[in-house]
């Protein structure tokens, strides 16, 4: 399926927490939206491999996003590597997204800063001819993205723009809560871990929260364009 959007996580989870309500407005608007899990987040402290890759397809129905693929690189082992750059473009250029979303650079888990470093050179070299890739044994055509995006994740930075996910963040919020093992859960006899206070979840929506009141609506998601923006019209802008 030919994509408008992919949004690309290290983990399972990573991309509810970031910009899940982005992605349901998306597709309420009409847009395919496709999520690539570069791992089966199976180091996590709770749960298992099965569970995540559950809660994941439950979430992926909330969003209603149809197409969400893992590429099952090895969860705290994801190498900056041709060969699995190579896998990202071959995930390009079979859905050949107009957009990109991706980690920013500068995180705390290493996998994320490594699925930065992958996305972004997936997203240049998948544009050039001479890398060949193959689908099914059909060799593929080139294909750029027209852009890529930072979202969110631990780390803060100032955002090039915000998006108005008020209509949606239910969405989110229900997407977040179908991993159960990931996140706050008394019942739960297993270790804690910064996730599973209840206090991370409010977290997440306390910064959704803030980022929307800086562009006066309830809830908002933050992005990172490294490159400049344009508009038609000063009056496209939310103020």
């Amino acid at each position: 399926m030919k994509l408008d959007i992919l949004a690309i996580g290290a983990h399972p989870d990573d991309i509810e927490l970031s910009c899940a309500a982005t992605l349901a407005k998306l597709v309420r608007q009409g847009k395919h939206v496709g999520i690539l899990d570069l791992t089966e987040g199976e180091l996590g402290t709770r749960g298992t491999r099965t569970i995540r890759l559950k809660e994941a397809a439950v979430a992926t129905k909330i969003l209603g996003i149809k197409t969400r693929i893992s590429l099952r690189l090895p969860d705290g082992n994801i190498e900056v590597n041709q060969t699995n750059i190579k896998k990202i473009i071959q995930v390009i250029r079979l859905h050949q997204p107009t957009v990109l979303l991706i980690p920013h650079w500068l995180e705390r888990h290493p996998d994320h800063e490594h699925a930065h470093r992958l996305c972004r050179e997936a997203w240049f070299y998948s544009g050039l001819e001479k890398i060949s890739t193959k689908h099914n044994g059909k060799s593929q055509e080139p294909h750029r993205p027209k852009r890529y995006y930072h979202y969110m994740q631990k780390y803060e930075f100032q955002p090039t723009f915000i998006v108005d996910v008020t209509e949606t963040y239910e969405a989110k919020r229900q997407s977040l809560l179908a991993f159960e093992s990931q996140f706050y859960n008394p019942k739960s006899k297993e270790r804690e871990t910064i996730l599973t206070s209840k206090l991370f979840l409010e977290s997440i929506e306390a910064r959704d929260r803030h980022f929307g009141s800086l562009i006066n609506v309830e809830y908002g998601e933050a992005f990172y364009s490294i490159e400049p923006l344009g508009f038609d019209s000063l009056f496209d802008i939310k103020t």
